[in-house]
């Protein structure tokens, strides 16, 4: 089962060797990490998606806790918070399929932010399940190259991991 973790963490150098480290050192898979400063400087937040039972990631959570520089871990309610996923791909794009792939990305409300004479380069952003989507079908063409940020994450409404109480 996948788990989001959502972790304020203080932002300076080193930070993301060291959680990264800790996973790597008690043998745990991160399957997403993104990272990004907040609206405060010093702080940065953490998105980590893992795959375990509960037991695996209650041991992740208390091991984050264990450093200095964690400030708050909150595990999210994959119903009670927002989930998007921001991804390029570089496709094989010659003039015979070039407005097939443009109709792909109207359909999935994907943006062209770079095109040349053989390939185009497609902007998408949504849930991971919309991101698979498209790749699967700009696959056929060839994709040449993709980057994926990983899954960003934020609870709905008025809940939020900076005013409350549990970590």
């Amino acid at each position: 089962m996948k788990n989001i973790l959502s972790v304020l963490v203080n932002n300076h150098a080193g930070v993301l060797s060291r959680v990264a480290g800790l996973f790597s050192r008690r043998g745990f898979n991160i399957d997403s990490l993104a990272v990004g400063a907040t609206d405060d400087p010093t702080i940065s937040r953490m998105t980590i998606v893992v795959e375990g039972d509960e037991n695996t990631v209650e041991q992740v959570q208390k091991q984050l806790s264990k450093l200095i520089d964690v400030l708050k871990i909150k595990r999210l309610n994959v119903e009670d918070s927002v989930h998007r996923e921001l991804a390029l791909f570089k496709v094989n794009a010659d003039t015979t399929v070039r407005s097939e792939i443009m109709q792909i990305a109207e359909v999935f409300r994907a943006n062209i932010i770079d095109i040349s004479e053989t390939t185009l380069t497609i902007e998408t952003s949504g849930s991971i399940k919309k991101v698979d989507a498209i790749q699967q079908m700009l696959r056929p063409f060839g994709i040449i190259e993709d980057v994926r940020t990983g899954l960003i994450s934020l609870e709905r409404g008025k809940n939020c991991i900076i005013n409350d109480k549990e970590s």
